[in-house]
């Protein structure tokens, strides 16, 4: 989904943003996340992020839990909201366009209800430019893994929108819908270009359908 701003340098990109730590959730540079609304603070950042520069972190904890705050891996992605739906019910449903990776700098001692970090995008200057090193990526070995995947689990794909999307919306798309735990989600999120990305995202497929994980509860979601 394209944006009405354009960011061309990561100058263009704030010092501090409002950040959601949600794990197993993976944004990465223009995938699209739908996400469902409905904690009051959550509902209130979305509000705040529409009057202001539209733009949410998100992140992941560092470990599974309830206990609040829950500490936060220190690399994340921003994205821009570039949908929301008012259900009527008191949610929002909304979609974030990825645009960059980050580093966190510190959590700002925020009054806000949601949690505010000082980040930094200078390691990750790349992700504003479409389409970085997708000529490096294997597709066969990728296509060969998903087929692998789909046939393990019985699962059928718009194979003609699969052969027309480019290498970095496949591998990113496919990253984004895995059904990997926190750390394999972290792991692709901070791989430092696309082929490694691809590369990881094979093995972590190749493992699982090794050790016979194939079927429905690893389904991508």
């Amino acid at each position: 989904m394209p944006t009405n701003v354009v960011y061309r340098s990561v100058e263009d990109l704030p010092a501090s943003i409002p950040v959601f730590p949600l794990s197993g959730a993976l944004l990465l540079p223009r995938g699209e996340m739908p996400l469902n609304i409905f904690e009051p603070r959550y509902m209130a950042m979305v509000d705040d992020a529409l009057r202001t520069t539209r733009l949410i972190g998100m992140v992941q904890p560092e470990a599974e839990g309830t206990e609040e705050p829950l500490a936060i891996l220190p690399i994340g992605c921003v994205g821009r909201v570039t949908a929301l739906q008012e259900t009527g019910d008191g949610r929002y449903l909304i979609t974030l366009t990825g645009l960059s990776r980050f580093r966190v700098i510190d959590e700002l001692s925020a009054t806000t209800a949601y949690r505010q970090c000082r980040i930094d995008f200078t390691d990750f200057a790349g992700d504003l430019v479409p389409g970085a090193g997708e000529e490096a990526v294997d597709r066969a070995a990728v296509m060969r893994t998903l087929e692998a995947y789909l046939e393990a689990n019985n699962l059928e794909a718009d194979w003609a929108g699969i052969r027309r999307a480019s290498n970095e919306a496949l591998v990113n798309a496919l990253a984004m819908m895995s059904p990997y735990g926190l750390r394999e989600k972290q792991a692709l999120l901070e791989a430092p270009d696309l082929k490694t990305r691809a590369e990881i995202l094979i093995a972590v497929t190749e493992m699982e359908l090794a050790r016979g994980r194939g079927n429905s509860d690893s389904a991508l979601q």
